[in-house]
Formats: structure tokens, C-alpha cells, sequence
């Protein structure tokens, strides 16, 4: 990753689609195993759950998170939460990951949620919004480890026309402004393309102001 933060925010993203910011091959693999050893210690504190929804389907991704807040669902709600399901508090996000916030958000907040999201074989992420934030004008920074995952971006209502672009490990993505509450998910991912992670899979973080 680029280490001047000068250097980063007077430059543009690779891509942009519908308002969403890609930066392509921002982190370097260095970078990238560097946030994969500090997410196995997160895992270590907080480990790894499979969250059920509110309508009674387990979801197919295994996910923790890092920060004030961390993201969780069961059968009462869609929520953040200060505890892990376990009842720990959840770690502080690591310098690792905060420094890409700081290269590619442009806010002057520090993000109190990291969702960590694990995808492998079949799973994947239907089209949702992020709204269950208190201030929409913070921008949600995603980054992507591991296998490609295929992220789809659709528009500010549901249905319409969609895009749909293979996100690599190293990808950093920002949905901010206009595209805050773009409607967004992952279709599947690419088994076998990175060798990243041990066992394979993806690995999606995504950062959020909460309050």
C-alpha cells in the first residue's frame, strides 16, 4: 500500500461505478498478510459465529467484527451490538486496517465497527443496503482478502439494472456521497483464485462510523 497519505488522497480510485470508489490493488500482498495475521487475533478474541436472520435462514457467511460495535443477527433483529454473541467485548480494530481508512475514507472520524465477513464454497451476500448507521454522510470503506468475490451494485431503491465487477484480494472499495445507500452484494466467489488464506475463501472487512 501506498504509504504517503498525501500522496493517496490527491489521487483518484481505478474505477468507479454508480458513485462507488475502487481502488484496484491497493494493498500489495505483504499489506495483505500482514491484516490476515491481524484478523487471526481478532478471531482468537472474537471468534468466527454463522449468524441466523431474523426470518429463521442461517446465513451463509461466518462473520465477527472489531471496534466499539460489532454487527449481529438472530431471530429479534439486524443490529449492532458492544458484546460478541459470547458476551466479550469485542477487540479494537487494528492500525493495520484503520490506516487504509485513513488513506481512502477522506472522513476526519475513526470508524467503530469492522464487520469481518468470511465467505467459502457457495457462500455469498444478497443485495441489501447499510443503513443501520446513525449518520449516513460517513462513508462504508470494504476491503477484500483472498478469493475474488463478484460484487454487484444496483441503485438507491431496489430492482433496476445492476453492475456487477470480480473484486480481487488487495481491492479496496468506498461507498460514500451520493452511494452511501447504494443497494450492494456479493453473487459468488472464485474458489481456488488466491492463495491468501489457509483453506481457501474470502475474506470481505467493511468499516463504519455506527453512531
Amino acid at each position: 500500500m501506498r504509504k504517503n497519505g498525501e500522496q493517496m488522497n490527491n489521487s483518484l480510485p481505478t474505477l468507479a461505478l454508480r458513485g462507488v470508489q475502487v481502488w484496484q490493488g491497493l494493498l500489495d500482498r505483504p499489506d495483505q498478510e500482514a491484516i490476515v495475521r491481524d484478523i487471526r487475533a481478532i478471531v482468537a478474541a472474537a471468534p468466527l459465529f454463522s449468524p441466523m436472520t431474523p426470518y429463521g435462514k442461517p446465513m451463509s457467511v461466518q462473520m465477527t467484527s472489531a471496534g466499539r460495535f460489532g454487527w449481529v443477527s438472530d431471530r429479534s433483529s439486524y443490529r449492532y451490538s458492544e458484546t460478541h454473541p459470547s458476551g466479550v467485548a469485542w477487540p479494537p480494530i487494528p492500525k493495520s486496517i484503520l490506516d487504509i481508512w485513513g488513506k481512502v475514507s477522506g472522513s476526519d472520524r475513526v470508524p467503530e465497527c469492522c464487520l469481518i465477513n468470511l465467505y467459502r464454497d457457495t457462500a455469498k451476500m444478497g443485495m441489501h443496503q447499510d443503513r443501520d448507521e446513525a449518520e449516513f454522510a460517513e462513508p462504508v470503506v470494504s476491503v477484500s482478502l483472498g478469493d475474488e468475490g463478484l460484487f454487484r451494485i444496483g441503485n438507491l431503491t431496489r430492482g433496476g439494472k445492476t453492475e456487477s465487477l470480480w473484486l480481487k484480494s488487495g481491492d479496496v472499495v468506498v461507498m460514500g456521497g451520493d452511494a452511501r445507500l447504494v443497494y450492494h452484494g456479493i453473487d459468488k466467489t472464485r474458489v481456488g483464485s488466491s492463495s491468501l488464506l489457509n483453506g481457501g475463501g474470502r475474506i470481505n472487512l467493511t468499516m463504519r462510523v455506527v453512531t
